[in-house]
């Protein structure tokens, strides 16, 4: 859809530019032109209805339909659409909390990147329901202890998640990387 939108608006603006450009160059002959083109097209389509009124009608019809069951949806699909905003709602004493997936995304990266070895994270939260599926990227030193250092990742996420912020841990996936060891000279 992205493809077509992109197409439709070039060919609109190409036309554009043609018609603009010759106005601007030529502005009466330019006029004088289409005028032209115009009255053609009057002679052509009164004498086809004379003609052929059946099918003369056929395609108004068929014009309308394509205004409608093309031109009207591609117009639709360019207006712009709220963003939903992903947030987990949690029950509190005296009302509904909403905590968006950003805000937990951003403290989980804080906590996080504090962990010794560890030079990079990057947190995606997806809220499901009441619960919050993680997902870690997470870059470390290559020298690290990688049973002991996601078991430790793991413990901090969930208490993050669970006990500091009171939400469901869902899915947690921890993908481990390693930095580059130091060039030796």
């Amino acid at each position: 859809m992205n493809f077509l939108n992109r197409l439709i608006a070039f060919l609109i603006f190409l036309l554009a530019f043609i018609v603009l450009l010759g106005l601007a160059i030529m502005p009466f002959d330019a006029l004088a032109w289409l005028q032209a083109q115009l009255g053609h097209f009057q002679t052509w389509a009164m004498s086809y209805q004379e003609n052929n009124p059946l099918i003369f009608t056929l395609a108004r019809g068929i014009l309308g339909a394509i205004a409608f069951l093309v031109v009207i949806p591609l117009l639709l699909a360019e207006l712009p659409r709220r963003k939903k905003v992903k947030a987990v709602k949690m029950r509190a004493e005296h009302g509904e909390v909403l905590v968006t997936s950003d805000s937990i995304a951003k403290r989980l990266a804080w906590h996080l990147d504090q962990l010794a070895d560890v030079i990079s994270v990057s947190p995606q939260v997806e809220p499901k329901g009441d619960k919050v599926h993680v997902r870690l990227d997470i870059e470390t030193s290559p020298e690290v202890d990688v049973p002991m250092k996601t078991e430790e990742i793991m413990m901090v996420t969930r208490d993050i998640i669970e006990k500091d912020m009171g939400l469901k841990l869902g899915k947690l996936r921890v993908n481990l990387r390693h930095a580059a060891y130091p060039q030796s000279v």
